[in-house]
């Protein structure tokens, strides 16, 4: 029996080529992935990997340390850091009896005692023998005649209170300071001057025509000079 001829396939309709519209042939076929092996292993989310110099989880422990987060407080909620919430609670908790918050917040402090002691005494420490070693070299120039230096900070600047062992430092420490502190000293010197000068000249003239003008100009060098006192003090 012989096949007959089938009939001729339908002319198919037109199709443009164009934006969004691609040639049928690379278009994705129906109930076949574009990509059918998948995403790689680990392509997603990849960390970088720290460079050798970093201390990638030191950074990341001080982060969280120092991230802020609100807490309940007896005063309402309060905004603090991690470390001194964590701390806080711990505080708490030793207050309420727990022993082993009480052992934990005990060795806390004792340490940061201990640290904060050892820093004293070494800023201490520096600090007497800066000042004692530029002392004597600061003298020994001027028996030779010779002329003295001006280091930063000078050592007649620091004052320590042997009782307490407190360092105060009543001067310039870097040279843009010591700049500054020159020419607030100037300036000092100025209003000084010119404080006496209307002081005196209201003094020997009671009657002075312009009083109520030379009175301001004192009032304004007082201000000024109580201005870098606060800086500078005599």
């Amino acid at each position: 029996m012989f096949a007959t001829p089938s009939a001729p396939a339908a002319a198919e309709p037109t199709y443009e080529v164009g934006y969004a519209k691609p040639p049928r042939s690379t278009r994705f076929q129906k109930g076949k992935s574009g990509n059918p092996h998948g995403r790689p292993k680990g392509s997603k989310n990849k960390a970088k990997l720290p460079a050798l110099h970093e201390e990638r989880l030191k950074s990341i422990i001080l982060e969280e340390a120092y991230r802020t987060v609100a807490i309940n407080d007896a005063n309402g909620t309060v905004t603090i850091p991690m470390a001194q919430a964590v701390v806080r609670s711990l505080a708490v908790n030793a207050a309420k009896g727990n022993q082993r918050a009480q052992r934990l917040f005990t060795q806390i402090l004792a340490a940061t005692e201990t640290a904060n002691k050892q820093l004293h005494d070494e800023w201490l420490e520096t600090a007497i023998t800066y000042k004692t070693e530029w002392e004597r070299e600061i003298e020994r120039c001027k028996r030779q005649g010779i002329e003295p230096p001006n280091p930063l900070p000078h050592p007649d600047d620091i004052v320590i209170d042997m009782g307490t062992g407190a360092v105060r430092i009543n001067g310039p420490v870097t040279k843009e300071q010591k700049e500054a502190w020159d020419c607030l000293r100037e300036h000092k010197t100025m209003f000084q001057e010119e404080l006496a000068e209307l002081t005196q000249l209201l003094i020997d003239e009671p009657n002075y025509e312009f009083r109520d003008m030379v009175e301001k100009d004192i009032a304004r060098a007082e201000k000024m000079l109580a201005m870098i006192r606060k800086a500078i003090p005599d």
